[in-house]
């Protein structure tokens, strides 16, 4: 029998061990966001340990998310890795069949991101492969950008950002709620120099900017509340804006089924046929 460990974040030779995994295997270390306080419930590794060392594991990541009005609960699975030592070993397989145990008849749905090599795995564990929907739109503003870089570089920004956020109108058909942790894993890490801010309108955006193209995230605003004058704010910097999540009112938008380079959507529960069925797709700061 093959015991499969979870909840163990506190634990430091075991959180260490498993960062040493996830570090060989997808160059990531947690240890800066636990050291931070953003590691919290919400995502939870079950794990296989040999002699003291993580070997192989899958996480859980609460993800619940605001539609039509109610809260749906979701778990994202992810950082799925196996040493390369003990593959074949059923190690996954265990993690797998804890998971389900754990939250059958709990949620509404799980999903998950695959690459191309394990794309036969998941099927046998009750998913099935869906699809999500980009949004897009070309503008045609002028003048000058209005936001100002805003760096994540300690406490006192991360703690403006969150207040932000917790004011903010939501923007998208399908929004993120709760999960603090997952949002401060990239704008701490890796968008720590993509958050921008507008003083006199209060707003926030978390974006990746290349010429006259912008990558937008989600934004935060107190006092706009439709997201063209958010996208207007960007002067002529941004004659070309794709979105990180579903607009609420998506009528200006142009929609293209996302296709991601060695990645597949999975999805188990009939709560999740709604990103195919409305043309959605999981926020990109929702992915773990």
């Amino acid at each position: 029998m093959i015991d499969v460990i979870k909840g163990y974040r506190d634990n430091a030779s075991l959180r260490h061990s498993f960062n040493e995994l996830a570090g060989k295997t997808f160059d990531l270390d947690f240890e800066d966001w636990y050291q931070n306080g953003f590691w919290g419930d919400d995502y939870n590794p079950y794990s296989v340990v040999k002699d003291g060392q993580v070997v192989a594991n899958v996480s859980v990541n609460r993800t619940d998310f605001r539609f039509d009005g109610g809260i749906r609960h979701f778990l994202q699975l992810g950082t799925v890795m196996t040493e390369e030592t003990c593959r074949r070993q059923g190690y996954i397989r265990a993690i797998m069949e804890q998971i389900d145990a754990d939250y059958n008849g709990k949620v509404d749905g799980i999903y998950l991101f695959a690459n191309d090599s394990v794309l036969d795995f998941y099927p046998r564990f009750g998913f099935h492969k869906s699809k999500e929907y980009q949004y897009s739109i070309q503008l045609h503003n002028t003048g000058s950008c209005k936001y100002l870089p805003l760096a994540m570089d300690g406490p006192a920004a991360w703690q403006q950002l969150e207040q932000a956020m917790g004011r903010s109108v939501f923007h998208g058909k399908l929004d993120m709620v709760g999960n603090r942790g997952l949002m401060f894993f990239y704008v701490t890490k890796y968008l720590r120099e993509s958050v921008y801010y507008h003083a006199p309108s209060d707003t926030y955006v978390i974006a990746d900017r290349e010429g006259q193209q912008v990558f937008l995230h989600n934004a935060f605003s107190g006092t706009l509340t439709h997201l063209p004058e958010i996208l207007a704010l960007f002067g002529e910097d941004a004659q070309q804006v794709t979105l990180g999540f579903t607009p609420a009112a998506n009528t200006d938008f142009h929609v293209t089924e996302l296709q991601q380079e060695d990645c597949t959507f999975f999805i188990k529960g009939d709560a999740l046929k709604i990103l195919e069925e409305e043309k959605l797709q999981i926020p990109s700061l929702s992915h773990a």
